[in-house]
């Protein structure tokens, strides 16, 4: 065989391998992604102590040393579960408020909280998973504390403080302000289930979930949020 005809077979060979390399890939980005949202459901219903590796497989159907695999410890899977959920929200911040965007401190902080809030209700295990470890005050919490959430805070709190100077919010700690839309923005899936049972709403409903967050946004953003309403409809149960 030639040079020429040797070099078009591999190249040709080569081609064939690279879409089944890539749709591997896929799935094991795919099967890692299933294994960090049944993780942080794990830890959300039975705290860390209380998790197992095991349990969080037979909620996939796996074998557990499938997970161990990919993260040998249950430390290292929190940790890998956590940083899972705060990208997602970062994802989503970066496609409604992009940090190079022109929008205004005020309208981007609106569109941040309004991410946070449909994370929260399409996925209200991670409010959970994160009020487990506040409880115990562990080194999770410090550690989450230090590598994702001062990141998250670096990028929110610059935004309150030039709406405050602006005068379009209240001239408190920013740190205060940031913690209320927390707690606001987690009241469904924190409460949902207590709401359903003192009055039949359910927090999985799309009206209910509407109805409260322009609630929230009328109640914190008054005038500027009849101006341009945050998207809020694009919530849903996973």
């Amino acid at each position: 065989m030639n040079m020429a005809k040797s070099a078009k077979l591999k190249s040709t060979v080569e081609g064939r391998g690279r879409p089944r390399k890539r749709a591997e890939q896929q799935r094991a980005l795919e099967t890692r992604g299933a294994i960090l949202d049944a993780a942080i459901a794990e830890f959300a219903e039975r705290g860390f102590e209380g998790a197992s590796i095991r349990a969080i497989a037979d909620r996939l159907g796996l074998q557990h040393p499938l997970i161990t695999y990919h993260y040998r410890s249950k430390d290292i899977l929190w940790r890998a579960a956590a940083e899972h959920a705060f990208a997602q929200i970062r994802a989503g911040w970066d496609t409604s408020a992009p940090e190079n965007s022109d929008l205004p401190p005020l309208t981007r902080l609106r569109e941040e909280y309004a991410t946070l809030f449909r994370y929260t209700v399409a996925f209200p295990e991670f409010h959970r998973f994160m009020r487990q470890e506040a409880f115990t005050n562990s080194p999770r919490l410090k550690w989450v504390a230090e590598t994702v959430l001062s990141p998250l805070l670096g990028r929110l709190i610059p935004q309150i403080v030039a709406a405050q100077k602006q005068g379009l919010l209240p001239a408190v700690d920013p740190i205060l302000f940031h913690y209320m839309m927390v707690s606001l923005t987690t009241t469904l899936s924190g409460l949902g289930p207590e709401m359903r049972v003192t009055s039949g709403l359910s927090a999985e409903n799309s009206k209910v979930i509407e109805a409260y967050w322009r609630l929230v946004d009328e109640t914190v953003f008054g005038k500027h949020a009849r101006a341009k309403p945050a998207r809020i409809n694009e919530a849903s149960k996973r």
